[in-house]
């Protein structure tokens, strides 16, 4: 469905195999404990996979999006969690790249599984609309500092690099803000709060807190008002895309634990099995149908982006919505097809059912994205 070469394929196969023996056997564990998937990271940084999509004159693979959305897929197809922090941790490295000549370093770490990078652009005063920041940098002689209280943060406190967004001193918009790079050891950083998720339990999106964080311009990951920009166009994308390809191995999970339990599970009162039910037969080609559209969607949309024209934006823009939509759909025909079954936690399905709902609520929301959609497609501005 990726369309990958063979050395895509093989960075792929590469992930499903770590995902297999790594990553899969211990997603029971970080869903019930809400524990951090860190020995799953450590067997992705191992491998090279933190520098996925950094480029080799840094010490990354040099990967682009559409191999991305594949590793993410199969690594979601595993444990939703730990997808979700490698995600966050690709995004953030995107706006690291976005600005390289003063980030070389942390690349060049980040490709060695020595820095794990996110993103803290939601706040408390703006909520899930991550693009208008209520807090605002305060400038003198060069330096900058920042105070404001952030939001689901994934990987909050584990995290070695932070993208933080802040209006900036001389906004006029809410939207001129301005990107950082804050380092989880600059004073005045902490995380100010616990996780415990309906899903993705796994991936420590806790609240932070920034107080009067110093940081020189060596640390402006943008030109000063211009952070929706880089947004938009180098971090939205990989997010969207992303988000996408992840909603689809949580789905793609669904499909698999259905299909092994109504073929597997019997009647013994008259030896008959489930697959013998007309009714769980439709459910799962129900499943697998929307599975595969969702996918060719996401495939359309990556050509698009290879391949830029007028619908690209749009495309993006529809990946999460229509991704996110159709996990919560596959993964609720799971949990209704497996029963009794699906609703505890031996097969699986109950926890993609908890993670697949993610996605609508994660800005951007399944709801403000087809707002967004839906403006452009009567000619307004989106923002």
């Amino acid at each position: 469905m990726y369309r990958l070469n063979l050395q895509q394929q093989a960075i792929a196969e590469k992930a499903r195999a770590i995902t297999e023996h790594v990553i899969a056997p211990r997603a029971a564990l970080v869903d019930t404990r809400g524990e951090f998937p860190q020995e799953s990271l450590d067997a992705l940084a191992r491998e090279g996979f933190w520098g996925l999509t950094i480029a080799p004159e840094y010490g990354g693979m040099g990967q682009g999006l559409r191999v991305m959305c594949a590793v993410l897929d199969q690594i979601a197809q595993g444990c939703a969690s730990t997808a979700m922090v490698y995600l966050m941790h690709l995004c953030g490295v995107t706006a690291y790249a976005a600005a390289t000549e003063k980030t070389s370093q942390y690349l060049r770490a980040a490709a060695q599984g020595q820095h794990l990078s996110t993103l803290a652009w939601s706040e408390f005063g703006s909520r899930s609309h991550f693009w208008a920041p209520v807090s605002q940098e305060q400038t003198s002689n060069g330096r900058t500092t920042i105070t404001a209280s952030k939001s689901f943060v994934t990987s909050a406190g584990r995290a070695q690099g932070y993208v933080v967004t802040t209006r900036w001193a001389n906004a006029a918009r809410p939207v001129d803000s301005t990107l950082y790079l804050v380092l989880g050891n600059d004073p005045g950083i902490r995380v100010s709060g616990p996780w415990d998720g309906l899903g993705m339990r796994g991936n420590m999106s806790a609240p932070m807190q920034l107080q009067d964080v110093a940081l020189g311009q060596e640390r402006a990951l943008t030109e000063p008002g211009k952070g929706l920009d880089t947004m938009l166009s180098a971090v939205l994308p990989a997010f969207n895309l992303g988000n996408a390809a992840v909603c689809l191995g949580i789905a793609e999970s669904a499909v698999q634990a259905t299909q092994r339990h109504i073929t597997t599970g019997r009647f013994r009162y008259n030896d008959s099995a489930l697959a013998d039910l007309p009714l769980e037969r439709s459910r799962l080609a129900q499943m697998r149908i929307e599975t595969d559209r969702a996918r060719a969607h996401l495939a359309s949309a990556l050509d698009a982006v290879e391949n830029p024209g007028p619908t690209t934006m749009l495309m993006v823009l529809e990946s999460k919505a229509a991704a996110g939509e159709s996990a919560v759909q596959v993964t609720d025909l799971g949990l209704r097809a497996c029963g009794g079954a699906g609703f505890s936690r031996n097969l699986g399905v109950e926890r993609a059912f908890r993670d697949a709902r993610a996605a609508q609520i994660m800005g951007p929301t399944t709801d403000v994205l087809h707002e967004f959609i839906g403006r452009a497609l009567c000619g307004m501005e989106v923002f």
